[in-house]
């Protein structure tokens, strides 16, 4: 099994991905022990003075005034973990829950929140065992982190709340701790509200989303090329000296992309054949714009994840001096910002998606497929309805784009009177990728078929088109024909859009896409 080294200095995307969706065993270094139990020692030297220090012998939040002594300070870390574990609604996906562990484990292990080595192992045990704690949907503001999901993983740390098996079945934390050997943990000054205090579970779907959404912008780059085909438009406006007068990185991605899989193409360039038509419409000549747009965001965003990969959340921290000093780090405004700003860009590429796949539908516009690419129009409804069912998912990514990182709702008695509500970003950015893949399927289940209609033209596709229509027939989605029950194969064509079936198709005629 795959191993991720936990040290000092952060961690990458990769290694999210891999302890989130692989099940990779985490271990902590040798440098992160040492941090740790360094750090330690600092706040157990302010623990013992009589002095007040926020976080380690004072209360928390607007609470924060109220200095507590020795004896009580062990049920003040109990406390705060099981008043904060306030969650309601569905459980969180197991991968994010995975993410979230994983990214708080990073921030304990760079030695600046000063918990003690056995905490931070204890948390690695879990992961590594496959126990998941139950988080649910709703709790976080996304600001002094996501305070009620991380409350529900420390809890069970703490041999108490629920968590879920490795055999997928929930049963009572201590339980599972009991039956993999892991002894619960006893929190002391701080610990409490170390495990709590991060921005983890916006950012380990964020990182989640980008890989997510990295397939699924070339996958769209795919699609556009094969409806571009399929309507007979002319790859010209692909060039890349056009490309390269306004030179978005991301725009000169995208047109390389479709020019490639449209190379030795029989259908582009008909222009000629059909007078009226001086241009293609927007929808298919902007393609490389719009996507090209959104990979470019995608890259923003990632370079926000890469230094929040590098980052110790906490409030307080440990200084390298020794000094421990609050803070506002835990704010999630950072994150939350290109969380909305990825489900605008991915509303966009649904957006101008749609307006392909319709355009392939309508007997008026797509210069001479049959009505809704059905069998015997009249008698065949064709793709009429897969349509509105894609029209639909527009709507709602739409909804999705709303930002919710313009609002805050102040909380804790005023102290915390500005909030990110990040994590609400990240779990509705999560909505709007899983729709987008099916407009992506939706289109590629269009314009294959209407591809296939014009070889019965006699025009001959792409090797790259024919690839991809090869894979999709092979992974049991048929082709054209009369009338059937549509849901089974848009739910084959939306599995083989997610698993990356299309780069999988046209990589090995055209190289690796962007």
């Amino acid at each position: 099994m795959h191993t991720v080294v936990v040290g000092t200095s952060g961690t990458t995307a990769q290694d999210v991905i891999a302890v989130a969706r692989g099940n990779a065993r985490v271990e902590l270094s040798a440098a992160a022990v040492a941090a740790l139990a360094a750090a330690r020692e600092i706040v157990e030297a302010l623990a013992a003075k009589p002095d007040p220090v926020y976080g380690v012998s004072t209360g928390f939040g607007a609470l924060a005034s109220r200095h507590i002594s020795p004896e009580l300070r062990a049920q003040l870390q109990r406390n705060i973990v099981r008043s904060h574990a306030a969650g309601m609604g569905p459980r969180v996906e197991r991968e994010v829950v995975r993410a979230l562990m994983f990214l708080r484990l990073k921030t304990l292990a760079s030695g600046r929140t000063g918990v003690r080595p056995e905490v931070a192992q204890t948390m690695a045990d879990v992961l590594n065992a496959g126990i998941t704690p139950v988080v649910h949907e709703y709790g976080s503001l996304g600001c002094s982190g996501d305070l009620a999901p991380l409350s529900h993983c420390a809890l069970a740390l703490m041999g108490e709340g629920d968590a879920e098996g490795p055999d997928g079945t929930v049963r009572p934390a201590g339980e599972l701790l009991a039956a993999h050997g892991i002894a619960p943990v006893e929190l002391r000054e701080k610990e409490g509200l170390a495990l709590l205090n991060g921005t983890d579970g916006m950012l380990g779907m964020l990182i989640m989303a980008l890989a997510d959404l990295r397939t699924l912008y070339t996958s769209a780059d795919i699609t556009a090329a094969l409806t571009l085909e399929a309507l007979l438009g002319t790859d010209k406006v692909l060039a890349p000296e056009l490309h390269a007068i306004r030179p978005h990185p991301g725009q000169g991605a995208s047109a390389d992309n479709m020019l490639r899989v449209l190379a030795g193409s029989g259908l582009t360039g008909h222009h000629q054949d059909d007078a009226p038509r001086v241009q293609d419409a927007y929808s298919v000549r902007c393609a490389p714009q719009v996507n090209g747009a959104g990979r470019d965001t995608l890259a923003y965003a990632a370079t926000v994840a890469d230094r929040e990969l590098a980052s110790a959340v906490d409030n307080p921290v440990v200084l390298p001096d020794g000094r421990v000093e609050s803070n506002g780090n835990f704010h999630g405004a950072p994150v939350a910002y290109v969380l909305d700003f990825l489900a605008i860009a991915a509303a966009d590429l649904g957006s101008i998606t749609e307006r392909r796949t319709d355009r392939l539908l309508d007997k008026n516009r797509s210069h001479g497929l049959p009505p809704f690419l059905a069998d015997d129009a009249g008698v065949d409804s064709g793709l009429m309805i897969a349509q509105y069912t894609q029209a639909a998912l527009v709507s709602e990514m739409k909804r999705l784009a709303v930002p919710a990182s313009a609002d805050s709702i102040p909380s804790s008695a005023m102290q915390e009177d500005h909030v990110s509500m990040g994590w609400s970003a990240a779990r509705k950015l999560r909505t709007a990728v899983g729709n987008l893949a099916r407009i992506v399927a939706v289109e590629l289940y269009a314009a294959t078929r209407a591809v296939e209609l014009r070889a019965q033209q006699g025009l001959t596709p792409a090797p790259a088109t024919r690839a991809v229509v090869e894979a999709l027939r092979a992974a049991g989605v048929e082709g054209p024909g009369p009338d059937r029950f549509l849901a089974p194969d848009l739910a084959a064509a939306d599995a083989f859009v997610r698993a990356g079936g299309l780069l999988s198709a046209v990589e090995p005629v055209t190289g690796p896409l962007a």
